[in-house]
């Protein structure tokens, strides 16, 4: 009978210690429980990058950057540019319009546009200049805009240099709009005996 009661005892302490590791061991971490749903996003890299962007079946572009990173998350795909990117933009004849040199660049698939930053330099083969810390490239429309400082210098059809907030364009900068023209602007009007 003892030999009984004494098994007895052992299977009950045996229990409770079992249930005391089990209540201890499935206590859950709050932020793993929380992170169980979300996707996982996996990032591809590549490095010297050439790529051609094509319009109605015509090159329009073509970008160099050292390295390119490639996201997708529940959004789309993302691609940045993180130790700078330059860009060379086409006419028809596949003459090249204007170029682009910025320091960071990336592409959302969701809004395709492109941003620019840090030391956003825009020339066109007339030798007109846009500088700007942060720029806009829309691919549909193919402007560019801004809501931050530029400085652009044109030199026709009349020599100007123009510093303002605010700023779209077409990405040959034929079509300049400034929202506010600020101190230090200028334009040099061609003297009417001049013209012939």
């Amino acid at each position: 009978m003892i030999n009984q009661h004494y098994h007895i005892r052992t299977i009950i302490a045996a229990l409770l210690i079992g249930c005391f590791f089990v209540l201890i061991g499935c206590e859950n971490d709050i932020n793993a429980v929380k992170n169980l749903g979300k996707k996982v996003i996996g990032i591809d890299e590549a490095k010297n990058v050439e790529s051609y962007m094509s319009q109605n079946g015509k090159t329009k572009a073509k970008l160099n950057a050292p390295s390119m990173l490639l996201t997708q998350d529940e959004y789309g795909k993302k691609v940045e540019y993180p130790k700078t990117l330059k860009v060379d933009f086409f006419d028809d004849s596949l003459h090249i319009q204007s170029k682009l040199f910025a320091r960071y660049g990336s592409y959302s698939e969701r809004d395709n546009k492109i941003f620019l930053k840090d030391s956003v330099i825009v020339f066109t083969i007339k030798g007109d200049t846009l500088i700007s810390k942060e720029l806009y490239w829309d691919q549909a429309t193919q402007r560019f805009s801004t809501d931050k400082e530029v400085y652009i210098s044109q030199s026709l059809p009349v020599r100007q240099t123009l510093i303002g907030i605010g700023f779209n364009s077409d990405q040959n900068l034929n079509d300049v709009h400034i929202g506010h023209v600020k101190p230090g602007s200028f334009f040099i009007v061609p003297d009417s005996s001049t013209i012939k």
